[in-house]
């Protein structure tokens, strides 16, 4: 029987209530405390709760629990961490209409989308319980006949992890799923617009059977927490998805202990439409690519490269497809735009829209923002935009998709190689020699031909340039939490 769960104004129904919790799990219980941070609906601006601001004296309690924890985690064999791992898997699918519900509310987009995320969050979870088994070694040929000479993976040791706001679960498990499958214990720092998601799944990750002291959720202002994790020798390894700004400051803290870091940073992704391509399945890519989760996503395409002799036509034609989008909150039927996160974001939007206007962009659609007022902002669509406008320069991060005309392939490529990042990109051609040539042209760790979606727990994900370092995801994806031991045994001949 469903049960209504209650907040001021807001309401969502949950089968099960006690996924939402309003404290944290870490130092081996659930812990409330004294100063909390509201957490705000983006649809609607009503409180859906407090959490708790820990100092970072707490966070040194979470940290020195998981230190404690970290040596019976790490002779845990391999097959018990899949185990865990998978149950906590099975248990996210079979609450899924709760997770995505609490995601929603915190969150904004589509429950659709939501959905699909706890999909893709505990495929993460699944596919690290197999690799967990997979770690091998190597004998190697020895130069000496009394040596043996080998090399073995051993965990890295506790590990802090920040997630950002707009992929709330599914963040978390990618570095979750190979931190614990190679043996790692870790201490999650959900974004503080977003932490009821986290929240839930430590819920579940008790349920699963996994020790309190590996995985453990705080919450609370990112800079303290953050400082600690930096500052901390317990911690032997961050890895944060957010901003470049932020990620170099991460990264350059870092150093002081030679810590290990991976980073998964902004993007500027470029989609590419040349006159040979299918137009209406690149209509069709670059609105899943653009438009998911009102375009704040780091790979969603933030630049349209269209060739000049097709550049009007895809242009009315995407345009036409974003008129039948139906913008509202993520709980109502049908609604294909949810809020933006914040007001600030709102901002953003729209600063970016009026300048690329100002340096000559035609509005084709959009422009501002929305009548349900709030967060929201209409999905806009502008041709004819220069190259020097913020909107290409810069990640624009919501629903807002510029277009500019090309002549030549080198000409398209000099201006999706023109920027400091370079996560992901995206290709409609039906020309064999030119995919080839631009999937190895671009600056870019990821490139999808004919494709709006490339994200997929079987697939390394991750960028070049600014846009970060080291991989989620695919066989790579647990050796980010890895060290390879050598290993010279003599006498033996």
């Amino acid at each position: 029987m469903e049960k209504e769960l209650l907040s001021g104004k807001n309401m969502i129904q949950l089968n099960r209530p006690s996924l939402f919790k309003n404290s944290n799990f870490y130092s081996g219980e659930w812990r409330t405390f004294s100063k909390t941070i509201p957490v705000f609906d983006p649809a609607t601006g009503d409180k859906i709760g407090e959490v708790p601001d820990l100092p970072r004296e707490e966070i040194r309690k979470a940290l020195e629990f998981a230190e404690k924890s970290q040596k019976d985690w790490a002779k845990t064999i391999p097959k018990q961490r899949a185990r865990f791992l998978r149950n906590w898997a099975d248990l996210m699918i079979q609450n899924k209409e709760d997770l995505a519900k609490i995601m929603t509310w915190e969150q904004g987009k589509p429950l659709a989308e939501s959905r699909g995320e706890i999909d893709y969050a505990a495929s993460y979870l699944e596919w690290f319980s197999e690799e967990a088994k997979r770690t091998y070694g190597d004998l190697i040929p020895t130069h000496r006949k009394e040596l043996r000479l080998m090399a073995w993976k051993e965990p890295v040791g506790v590990t802090g992890i920040l997630t950002p706001w707009n992929f709330p679960s599914s963040m978390i498990t990618r570095k979750i799923g190979p931190a614990l499958a190679a043996g790692c214990v870790v201490i999650s720092k959900p974004s503080e617009l977003t932490p009821y998601s986290a929240i839930a799944l430590a819920v579940l990750a008790e349920e699963a059977g996994i020790p309190s002291g590996v995985f453990q959720v705080v919450t609370g202002q990112p800079e303290p927490i953050a400082n600690e994790f930096l500052e901390n020798k317990i911690v032997r390894k961050i890895s944060f998805t957010g901003s470049t700004r932020v990620g170099k400051i991460l990264l350059e803290k870092s150093a002081n202990q030679v810590k290990r870091i991976s980073l998964e940073l902004g993007g500027n992704a470029p989609f590419i439409v040349f006159a040979d391509a299918n137009i209406k399945e690149a209509i069709r890519g670059g609105i899943v690519s653009k438009f998911r989760n009102a375009g704040q996503t780091c790979v969603c395409t933030n630049r349209f490269l269209v060739e000049e002799k097709i550049a009007e036509e895809f242009a009315h034609g995407l345009a036409e497809e974003v008129s039948k989008f139906k913008v509202g909150n993520g709980f109502e039927e049908g609604v294909n735009i949810g809020p933006l996160i914040h007001s600030a974001a709102v901002k953003k939007v729209d600063s970016h829209l009026k300048d690329a206007i100002e340096k000559g962009g035609k509005l084709l659609i959009g422009g501002r923002s929305h009548s349900l007022g709030g967060n929201f902002y209409e999905p806009s669509v502008l041709s004819g935009v220069s190259e020097k406008s913020l909107c290409f320069q810069e990640e624009t991060f919501g629903p807002l998709a510029p277009i500019k005309s090309f002549k030549t392939e080198e000409e398209a490529l000099q201006i999706a190689n023109a920027s400091d990042v370079g996560l992901a990109s995206y290709v409609y051609t039906n020309d064999p020699a030119r995919i080839w040539r631009i999937s190895e042209a671009l600056e870019a760790g990821m490139v999808s031909v004919n494709e709006g979606i490339l994200s997929t727990e079987q697939v390394p994900f991750g960028g070049v340039k600014e846009s970060g370092m080291g991989r989620e995801g695919s066989k790579y994806g647990i050796e980010e939490y890895q060290e390879i031991k050598y290993i010279c045994w003599g006498g033996q001949g």
